[in-house]
């Protein structure tokens, strides 16, 4: 019961990803922050790509199917391709989770399948507060109704 609980927290979380990714116009993904740094599109792809770093070492057939997003000069990412990629490696990592949750272990991974799965969701949350962020001092601040609609769980 308690391994469906954190599918289903994972599985909220990559819907309000994607609650964050609608709101986003296509011409900010090339915004960066005041000190520079990476865009925003691509700390999304950096998202994508530590799962996959992830899935390589745990899982390499779920690996095997999926593509790192490269590295891109910052205003050659879409939303749709940034969606695309972050669906297919959300979906897998379900399948990792799922599998961890069930065994208690995630292979090449410390100290166990939830202090794993609290580490990727944090590092992921690190990046999504960073995104708000960016977009803000680029000049596309989230409304407030998203900013504080991404913390509505019980909604997504």
């Amino acid at each position: 019961m308690l391994a469906e609980q954190f599918v289903e927290s994972w599985n909220i979380h990559n819907r309000i990803l994607y609650y964050l990714l609608d709101a986003i116009p296509e011409e900010a993904l090339s915004g960066v922050s005041a000190s520079k740094g990476r865009s925003v599109g691509q700390m999304l792809a950096h998202m994508h790509n530590v799962r996959l770093q992830w899935l390589e070492a745990a899982a390499p057939d779920l690996f095997a199917t999926l593509e790192k997003i490269p590295a891109r000069k910052k205003d050659e990412f879409t939303i749709e391709g940034l969606r695309t990629a972050l669906k297919a490696s959300a979906q897998a990592m379900e399948i990792l989770f799922r599998k961890g949750f069930e065994t208690g272990t995630i292979k090449n991974t410390k100290p166990h399948a939830a202090g794993f799965y609290s580490y990727l969701v944090g590092h992921e949350w690190y990046h999504i507060r960073e995104i708000g962020m960016t977009l803000t001092q680029a000049g596309f601040p989230l409304p407030d109704s998203i900013a504080y609609g991404l913390w509505e769980w019980e909604k997504r």
